[in-house]
């Protein structure tokens, strides 16, 4: 089984080398704790954004008085700087009720996803407004952290704010002008995603609608942007599926799962 990660900020691991020690601590170091990791153990961190540190628990400081932090230290065996997703996966998700947007962005994230982008849809029945966007948004933060580390990923993807019809279809045409590819998933769509034109940098970006589908008006912004409408195949995914699944075919159409 592959070690437990852990993760860091960005830029903490930059100036370590083999047989340094770095001090876990905060929330991560009791994460540590209630696994019981023991010295010698095994154990990866990561700072958000590729940088990983392989190293085995040196000793735990267990705090001793109330308010005190847990603090864990990891001997450094050898460090990894992993690549970025070239052509980066990203995935615009429209807000869904429940939690299927959350779900769908959690098993975006373990398939790989690079960049996720909530987006305000025309038929959406949630809205992201004032308190609520900002709460919804930390939940998506928080969905994406707590998944890039159960994948032991080295990579988190950041989590844009949410976009408008108009944002979006910016989005989408600068990733055109940049040579990458955008798809808009739409069950009549005569092209199956399995054989759209891959490229060979920039974003490919996956667009998916809330559950009442894509307006025609929002389809046909999107297909003047840019985008190429592509069908999955032949049955129809909940919003919550959509995403991955799709993100998953393209991961291995681009050879990350070879």
């Amino acid at each position: 089984m592959s070690p437990p990660v852990f993760l860091a900020d960005p830029g903490d691991l930059d100036a370590l080398v083999p047989g340094d020690v770095y001090w876990l601590r905060g929330p991560e170091a009791h994460h540590a704790s209630v696994q019981r990791l023991a010295p010698g153990d095994l154990v990866d961190i990561v700072d958000t954004v590729g940088v990983r540190l392989h190293g085995t628990v040196a000793e735990r400081d267990e705090p001793h008085e109330a308010g005190a932090h847990e603090s864990l230290a990891v001997e450094v065996v050898r460090l990894v700087r992993e690549p970025a997703g070239d052509p980066a996966l990203v995935l615009v998700q429209a807000l869904a009720k429940g939690d299927r947007d959350e779900r769908a962005v959690e098993a975006a994230t373990e398939v790989g996803v690079d960049r996720v982008v909530p987006w305000q849809a025309h038929r959406a029945v949630v809205v992201w407004r004032g308190r609520r966007a900002a709460k919804s948004h930390a939940a998506w933060v928080s969905t994406v952290r707590a998944a890039a580390k159960q994948s032991r990923r080295a990579w988190v993807p950041p989590v844009a704010d949410p976009v408008s019809l108009t944002t979006l279809t910016a989005l989408v045409a600068s990733a055109r002008a940049a040579g990458g590819l955008a798809v808009v998933l739409d069950a009549d769509a005569a092209i199956p995603l399995a054989s759209a034109p891959l490229p060979l940098a920039g974003d490919v970006v996956v667009i998916v609608g809330p559950e009442g589908g894509i307006a025609p008006a929002e389809l046909g912004a999107l297909t003047t942007a840019g985008a190429l409408p592509c069908r999955l195949g032949p049955h129809i995914l909940r919003t919550s599926t959509a995403g991955p699944v799709a993100l998953a075919l393209l991961a291995q159409r681009l050879g990350r799962w070879t």
